[in-house]
């Protein structure tokens, strides 16, 4: 797995796992008598208790509906605003440039359309194989409503990467919109995606990022990729169930949006379809500071602040604390790999642990369903993930449709100890058929 560049800090000792695991109350649950692991992070993670505390506050304290001359309103506003610069801070940007909306997916076909109506027959959409269905679904509907033509770079199956001589071929003079996963969820594989977005601006091609596998594992930093568009979920980095979307400012407010009139027509709220969850707002924010806080001290008056202020010191927080969880994840995804293909019957997919990745491993075991796999598993309280995760090219191009893969991910809260009894796991439910 790669990540960006991190300093240390003389000031204060990192959180200890313990530290970590001490604010998500999830961990305490036992299934069948013991200890529930969760593997399932990259579906979804567990939220620590500052999360909910913000959210709830925002819900007792502040709930208003926007711009209007009240008190709990203008608070609303108010904590918006900081939402977008705790926001902007995680992804490098400007709160100017920050969207929110439901999820990633219908974040994306809403821009998508956006981009489409100035689209039309003979422009095309470079798209990969790797990619989570909901940045191909979109485009092809753009392709269906505009008539523009949709390229498919190639996946590589001996090693779960992206194909770039393919990439490169399929890149012309016709390409208006290059749309790329950072990371792919089913396989863990990271892509350059700063490559793609230098050879997409090449071509005069806009350059739309979908770093939600990513963002959990890596820190973005969308001037550094050189990107128009990065789409985010919070909710597999800690956060509560909300997209966030990043976006060029003079690009946004060029396009042609679908909106309510008269709804702002400036950045970013201009991408912004109706009333908000402005309580999940205020969580995405909260769990941006749980990630910061993992490098740095911290009074219990900030542990669960009532509002998210700005704080010009987050994003080398943050660079601390991606740096940590790096190396920890880098050991847990050794142990984890390396148990996982000394089973006999198991099978890997995705590129080995010295490549860039995340914590995300991918496999299936002769002679087991992945539903058996999933299944004998959490009865042993370890809950994984299977099926094709929305990511289903990658699985026909790998002939492992319709059942998929069993998935499995390490997450900040995530111990050698469980790890251990995964690969303990697998092992004992390889030797019933073996």
């Amino acid at each position: 797995m790669t990540t960006t560049a991190h300093t240390t800090t003389p000031r204060a000792a990192a959180k200890s796992v313990d530290d970590i695991r001490s604010e998500f109350p999830a961990l305490q649950r036992l299934h069948r008598g013991v200890p529930v692991a969760y593997f399932d992070g990259p579906g979804g993670t567990q939220v620590p208790t500052r999360v909910a505390t913000a959210m709830t506050d925002y819900l007792f304290y502040h709930n208003a509906n926007t711009h209007w001359r009240y008190a709990t309103s203008q608070e609303t506003d108010a904590l918006i605003l900081q939402a977008r610069t705790t926001l902007a801070e995680f992804l490098n940007g400007a709160a100017d440039e920050i969207a929110f909306g439901q999820n990633m997916t219908s974040l994306t076909f809403h821009l998508a359309r956006s981009i489409g109506r100035r689209l039309g027959k003979g422009d095309e959409i470079l798209i990969t194989e790797l990619d989570h269905h909901a940045n191909v679904a979109p485009w092809r509907a753009v392709e269906r409503e505009r008539g523009v033509t949709i390229r498919t770079a190639r996946l590589r199956t001996e090693d779960g990467r992206l194909d770039w001589a393919d990439f490169e071929s399929k890149l012309t003079p016709a390409t208006r919109v290059v749309a790329i996963g950072a990371a792919s969820n089913a396989l863990g594989t990271i892509t350059d995606v700063q490559r793609a977005t230098k050879l997409a601006h090449a071509v005069g091609a806009l350059a739309f990022v979908d770093a939600v596998h990513y963002a959990p594992h890596v820190l973005v930093d969308v001037r550094a990729i050189g990107c128009d568009f990065l789409a985010c979920s919070p909710y597999k980095f800690y956060g509560p169930h909300i997209g966030v979307l990043w976006g060029r400012r003079e690009i946004i407010e060029d396009l042609d949006v679908p909106r309510l009139d008269p709804a702002p027509s400036e950045s970013p709220e201009k991408l912004e379809t109706g009333t908000q969850s402005h309580e999940s707002m205020v969580g995405a924010a909260a769990a941006v500071d749980f990630l910061a806080s993992i490098g740095r001290p911290e009074s219990p008056e900030h542990a669960t602040p009532r509002i998210t202020a700005p704080n010009p010191r987050r994003r080398a927080d943050l660079e601390r604390a991606y740096g940590l969880l790096h190396e920890r994840a880098s050991m847990l995804l050794n142990a984890l790999w390396s148990g996982l293909t000394s089973i006999h019957g198991v099978t890997m997919y995705g590129p080995p642990p010295d490549s860039p990745r995340t914590p995300t491993v991918a496999f299936t075991l002769r002679g087991h369903t992945t539903d058996e796999i999933a299944e004998s598993l959490s009865d042993r309280g370890l809950f994984v993930s299977n099926g094709d995760f929305y990511a289903q090219t990658v699985m026909e191009r790998f002939g492992l449709l319709p059942q998929g893969v069993v998935r499995v991910g390490c997450s900040c809260y995530t111990t050698a100890e469980e790890v251990d009894r995964l690969v303990e796991a697998v092992g004992t439910l390889a030797r019933v058929r073996g």
